[in-house]
């Protein structure tokens, strides 16, 4: 019934402007906060404060928060279905508001970037990222909707990047996450008033930047 509802949001009649879904990957529970894997729902948590939206409510197996931002109505979701089940949540979430799927926005953490650095992409594969993978799956394997990679880096230390994921972040990853949480907040304020479009050309040359320069930077 899902697939079918999803299927056929293309031809539902939306309200002028379109509504924003934003979905904030992690691991909900005490455990895994502060970990390098949950800088998706850190971004949410930002995001809802700078917005003034509260998320005080639970809806599709998520946290959930709801408001309107010069006009546009925006909703914010964190999925407490864990990780590798985000899709059980954000395809719900989708059909539920009938909304395109280049109106649903995903913020996931990203170890191929450098940490701290961030990238609004229109599309794109999982990478890898089994919470990615899944909400593809949820979405008919369709890859069509824009993502914020949020750079987490790989710890050198570690030969598995799949526990290190799980790991506390260090002095300096908090100090350049903290950093890429500000960023990113301004960059997501700038794709509900401006569109992705617009607002990802310049930030994604600014973040191109600010790569190169860290990658000469201890982690």
């Amino acid at each position: 019934m899902l697939l079918s509802r999803l299927s056929k949001r293309c031809f539902c009649t939306f309200p002028n402007p379109r509504p924003w879904l934003i979905v904030g990957l992690g691991n909900p529970g005490d455990k895994f906060t502060g970990t390098r894997h949950n800088v998706g729902f850190e971004m949410i948590d930002a995001l809802a404060k700078s917005l003034e939206i509260s998320m005080d409510s639970v809806h599709c197996k998520a946290i959930f928060g709801k408001g309107v931002v010069d006009g546009v109505p925006v909703f914010l979701a964190k999925p407490q279905t864990y990780m590798n089940l985000s899709g059980e949540s954000s395809g719900p979430l989708a059909a539920y508001y009938k909304l395109p799927l280049n109106r649903v926005l995903v913020l996931h953490d990203d170890m191929d970037l450098p940490c701290g650095v961030l990238r609004l992409n229109p599309l794109g594969n999982h990478g890898r990222h089994n919470g990615l993978k899944n909400v593809i799956y949820h979405f008919r394997q369709n890859r069509e909707f824009p993502r914020l990679r949020i750079g987490i880096g790989r710890q050198a230390s570690r030969s598995n990047g799949s526990k290190s994921i799980f790991t506390p972040k260090v002095q300096c990853q908090s100090s350049r996450e903290n950093d890429a949480l500000r960023e990113g907040v301004e960059a997501l304020k700038q794709v509900l008033t401006k569109g992705l479009t617009e607002s990802s050309r310049s930030f994604n040359r600014d973040q191109k930047y600010k790569h190169i320069r860290v990658q000469t930077m201890p982690v």
